[in-house]
């Protein structure tokens, strides 16, 4: 068997579409090179390069037509749980009444705004619509993980903004409205939010988040990521970086200065949001300190 001719510099690098290598004049013979990955139909890409899905659907899509639902949430770069990330399927919708796309690995949709904006160079769902259509999806944690984060430090959107996403009736809705009425703006990681909704939901009082908390005299002596501050009572979630050296020693001597000003720290770690008790009891122990 003959080696394959090499592609022109425009196609060598990329997925490309069979349209668009006919206008470098390459014929339907060197489409079917062995060299060449055909994802979707009507799409090659070179075996030496990666090329996502999303990437050889995005050559195919219709003016018409976006990525929506976890596929968006995905380019915008927002937490997707586990299950509708291995193996998930792209999410495409067309706007209007014009056909659907019909291709394997696709789930299609059909929507009537045009909510439409680029990034990263592809047409997706805004953000605010992307969480909305993720309601048909996830359960009400996961929704609230998302909110939580669009309207958090990513800046993506106001809770203004997903309010306006509500549809007035429809397939996801009253979890939407439910999950929305728990998103907060403070929450900076999807484990503080897990963890804050297990707090509430154990029947503790709302806790502020990421507070700044000073001494008498003014002095800054950190932030906290969720806390009473009435009670001085904190509870600090411990991720996998607070065990690196530097980490845990800088904690230690925030923690000193809290102790110092009367503050109860409680802290919590993944392991507490898959075991809630002994984190509930600690909390409680602080609460009745104040009592």
């Amino acid at each position: 068997m003959t080696t394959p001719r090499a592609l022109p510099n425009g196609l060598a690098e990329r997925a490309f579409t069979v349209a668009q290598a006919r206008r470098y004049g390459e014929g339907t013979s060197r489409m079917r090179r062995a060299d060449l990955r055909r994802p979707v139909h009507g799409v090659r890409v070179p075996r030496d390069r990666d090329a996502s899905l999303v990437d050889c659907i995005a050559l195919v899509l219709r003016p018409d037509q976006r990525f929506s639902h976890t596929t968006a949430v995905s380019v915008w770069g927002a937490p997707v749980p586990r299950e509708h990330r291995e193996g998930s399927r792209v999410h495409v919708a067309t706007i209007g009444g014009a056909s659907l796309m019909r291709r394997p690995g696709v789930t299609a949709h059909r929507v009537a705004d045009d909510e439409t904006v680029e990034q990263d160079g592809l047409p997706v769902s805004t953000p605010a619509r992307a969480w909305a259509e993720c309601a048909t999806l996830f359960d009400f944690r996961a929704l609230v993980v998302l909110g939580d984060h669009l309207v958090g430090r990513a800046g993506l959107a106001r809770i203004e903004d997903l309010a306006r996403a509500l549809r007035p009736r429809g397939h996801g809705v009253v979890l939407a409205r439910a999950a929305l009425e728990a998103v907060r703006p403070g929450s900076e990681s999807p484990m503080e939010t897990l963890i804050r909704l297990d707090v509430v939901d154990a029947g503790f009082p709302e806790p502020e988040l990421n507070h700044e908390v000073f001494d008498e005299r003014g002095t800054f002596l950190g932030r906290v990521d969720m806390c009473w501050p009435q009670l001085r009572i904190a509870l600090e979630y411990d991720g996998d970086h607070h065990r690196e050296r530097d980490v845990f020693r800088h904690d230690q001597r925030r923690g000193n200065g809290f102790a110092v000003n009367g503050w109860i720290v409680v802290h919590a770690t993944a392991a507490d949001a898959a075991r809630p008790a002994v984190l509930f009891e600690r909390l409680r122990q602080a609460f009745a300190a104040r009592s």
